[in-house]
């Protein structure tokens, strides 16, 4: 079996067997890996704690047999603590990390998606602004293809009087062709910050009601994409 080396952020786990637990981990160099991490549910396990949705690791694997790996080591490069011991922010990973286990897919490199993710991660751990999850979602979008148009009729190219956002089509539509999600001029600007380089500037708008309407679009545009609800989204819903 072969030996390798790479670090990745835990997107989840699951119980195998009496002692074991397989993880998912989003690579660096080598995409989604499925990994067997045996004797960690143990309490004398060696790393058992360090595996856990969202840490950050240096790691090493053993190629197994199959499609699962077999972690072999694992050193903490990040714990986020801040996330960790705040349900909102937790909350919020958990969706950034559902998100990114569909959309990664196991054995082919995404260092795009990898670092996305950990930018956001590090962003909602300094901050749990209202704007940090639904940009992870709009920009992971755009890096899958499908960038949100937000600054012109989908259907006409008119530039005013955008009123709606089109899931079907991807992108907003003036008051001829409305159809879609409503859509306030303090969100559209928002969703523009986001999309057209000012991210930094987005990240630290105060939460409002245009943000929850951006948080609300990016949501139900990423469900879209991936054709299913979010597990995670439901739980912000309640909150």
């Amino acid at each position: 079996m072969g030996l390798y080396r790479d670090e990745g952020i835990v997107l989840r786990t699951h119980k195998l067997g009496e002692a074991d637990r397989i993880v998912s981990i989003l690579t660096r160099r080598h995409g989604k890996v499925r990994a067997v991490a045996k004797g960690v549910r143990k309490t004398k396990s060696r790393f058992g704690a360090r595996l856990e949705p969202p840490t950050h690791l240096q790691l090493q694997f053993y190629e197994g047999r199959g499609d699962l790996q077999i972690v072999d080591q694992a050193e903490t490069i990040d714990h986020f603590r801040a996330i960790r011991e705040d349900l909102d922010r937790l909350t919020r990973a958990v969706s950034m990390l559902e998100a990114a286990d569909q959309l990664g897919l196991e054995g082919e490199p995404n260092p795009s998606l990898y670092s996305m993710l950990l930018g956001a991660l590090r962003a909602l751990a300094d901050q749990c602004g209202p704007l940090v999850l639904p940009s992870f979602f709009l920009k992971v979008l755009a890096l899958e293809g499908f960038r949100a148009v937000v600054d012109r009729c989908v259907e006409c190219e008119r530039t005013d009087t955008l009123v709606a956002f089109d899931l079907e089509s991807g992108g907003t539509r003036c008051d001829e062709h409305r159809s879609g999600i409503a859509v306030s001029p303090e969100a559209l600007a928002l969703l523009a910050d986001i999309l057209g380089g000012r991210l930094g500037q987005a990240l630290n708008t105060p939460a409002s009601s245009a943000t929850v309407e951006v948080e609300h679009l990016a949501t139900r545009s990423m469900e879209h994409h991936l054709e299913r609800r979010l597990r995670s989204v439901a739980i912000l819903d309640r909150g």
